[in-house]
């Protein structure tokens, strides 16, 4: 698993931050976990789909990962509310 140049630790925190402000952005309703999760699955799935397109990622470090993590955690509950549907 790809993230970024950072740690278990602040992958954690950071995660945690992306799905928060993804959260706030979507204006969805979940908890502190699974804002934790949302971020670095977002994070880890975004990364996947650009290398899968052959496209350079955001750079490496905790800001590139937050960016990474909230744009992914925001396509993660986009496509949540489109299976729910």
């Amino acid at each position: 698993m790809h993230m970024n140049g950072v740690g278990w630790i602040t992958a954690i925190i950071v995660g945690g931050l992306a799905g928060w402000f993804a959260e706030m952005v979507m204006k969805s309703n979940t908890g502190i976990l699974m804002n934790i999760i949302m971020g670095i699955v977002g994070a880890v799935v975004l990364n996947a789909i650009l290398q899968a397109l052959n496209v350079q990622s955001f750079g490496v470090g905790w800001v590139a990962y937050l960016i990474t993590g909230f744009i992914g955690a925001c396509l993660l509950i986009f496509v949540g509310r489109l299976v729910r549907r």
